[in-house]
């Protein structure tokens, strides 16, 4: 796995730190991000359209908008990979 580091929260306190990451050999993006409350994980799990609530194994997670030019670059990280 060659975990390549996207970018961390600008307004991060070092504590609480929604982080980007890019896999470019499985071809994945990594977030770190806060765990939604209840009642929006249950907004969440109620307007997919997939079966049942979020396992265990998965998980929802807010990042916030500041870091949309740091996903943006993962996305490009992961794409640029593919085209290899």
């Amino acid at each position: 796995m060659a975990v390549q580091f996207i970018g961390i929260d600008p307004n991060t306190d070092r504590d609480h730190c929604p982080t980007v990451w890019a896999d470019a050999d499985a071809q994945e993006i990594l977030l770190q991000g806060w765990k939604p409350s209840t009642d929006t994980q249950a907004e969440c799990e109620a307007s997919s359209p997939a079966n049942g609530s979020v396992p265990d194994s998965e998980a929802i997670v807010r990042i916030p908008a500041r870091m949309i030019p740091m996903i943006r670059e993962a996305c490009d990280a992961v794409e640029r990979a593919q085209l290899r």
